[in-house]
């Protein structure tokens, strides 16, 4: 699909027996928005899949699952304490987005229903209330996927996370002070099979510039702003280029395409930055941002903006003086004209 438009993220644990990065970290009070997630625990506790009966690790560091619609699916999650003391968690399943501003995979606070895969999940009744892991410990909860009969083809992208119940901290929050609570989980990708396409556009590309008083004394700089947003029913992991042409097609930028280590899910929309610390002085530019992934070759979207690079300061400055000077001659010519005018004859008297 190609399309074009024109608009604009000390410890080492014990669990390093298990062989595998654990959960995703989610830090903050549950009052606040979805939070950026790391393909790590926090030193303290972590949350993955499962191992196998018998064994003491696992290779999958997420849950990938796929599923018709109107199909059920069980699995299980483990919850590893690597403290020296017994910690509490509320366990629950939720899904996930990306954070607007970055676009770093975040899962749901649990205070916000989820509406897709985080609801077709049920956790085993032992996580019905809260869920207490001893002192280096572990503790595996059974779950369940039931898919909707009517779940849509696609991707579906959520976590089963694990909330501590301490409050380790206060956080001010406007007037209001809210209690800081840790939390980890796991990500679940889920494909439901039958038509899937790859969506993704590039829109509202703007350029803002800070330009130095007096030109070509040091650097202008500029930052190029663009969102991406896909528009398909599959997870894209995108890679972006950004070019800029100055007048008569001139390259003044030209940045090719790179992978921006990010994963970004179906229906999500991010706002990415370009900092350009050597943009033009003085130039009409168009600058182009161009959006693909490298799973799906013909996945393009470009979008571009213009914008004329002038050193308004310098500017100012010069039409300040030149008003001056233009004052100054006139002033002088008024002058001059008022010392060269003769001094009037005086009548002769008249005799008689």
């Amino acid at each position: 699909m190609r399309t074009r438009s024109r608009s604009r993220t000390r410890r080492r644990t014990r669990t390093l027996l298990y062989g595998l990065l654990l959960g995703l970290l989610l830090g903050g009070a549950g009052l606040l928005p979805a939070t950026a997630a790391r393909a790590a625990d926090n030193g303290t506790w972590g949350v993955f899949p499962t191992p196998a009966a018998g064994a003491a690790m696992t290779d999958r560091a997420y849950f990938f699952h796929q599923g018709t619609a109107g199909s059920t699916l069980s699995d299980s999650v483990t919850i590893v304490n690597s403290s020296d003391k017994e910690l509490t968690f509320q366990v629950f399943a939720t899904d996930a987005v990306n954070t607007p501003a970055g676009g770093a995979f975040a899962l749901l606070p649990v205070e916000t229903r989820p509406k897709d895969v985080g609801a077709w999940i049920t956790l085993g009744p032992q996580a019905a209330n809260t869920v207490t892991v001893p002192a280096e410990g572990r503790k595996d909860i059974p779950f369940t996927v039931k898919v909707p009969a009517d779940a849509t083809p696609g991707d579906h992208v959520g976590g089963i996370v694990a909330l501590g119940t301490a409050v380790e901290g206060v956080q001010q929050e406007g007037k209001v002070q809210v209690g800081v609570k840790r939390s980890v989980g796991a990500r679940l990708y889920f494909r439901v099979p039958g038509p899937v396409t790859p969506g993704l556009s590039v829109e509202d590309v703007r350029v803002s510039r800070a330009a130095p008083l007096l030109p070509w004394v040091k650097n202008a700089r500029a930052t190029i702003t663009y969102a991406l947003v896909n528009r398909g029913n599959m997870v894209i992991e995108p890679k972006v280029a950004v070019s800029a042409e100055g007048l008569f097609g001139r390259d003044v930028l030209n940045r090719p395409a790179r992978e921006l280590k990010l994963t970004l899910l179906p229906g999500q929309r991010i706002e990415l930055t370009e900092p350009w610390p050597d943009a033009p002085q003085s130039d009409w530019v168009t600058v182009k941002v161009t959006a693909g992934a490298a799973a799906h070759p013909d996945l393009v979207s470009e979008s571009e903006t213009d914008f004329v690079a002038v050193p308004w300061p310098a500017v100012g400055l010069l039409l300040l003086l030149a008003g001056a000077g233009a004052a100054a001659w006139i002033l002088r010519r008024r002058r001059r004209a008022a010392a060269e005018q003769p001094e009037p004859v005086p009548p002769l008297a008249r005799t008689h």
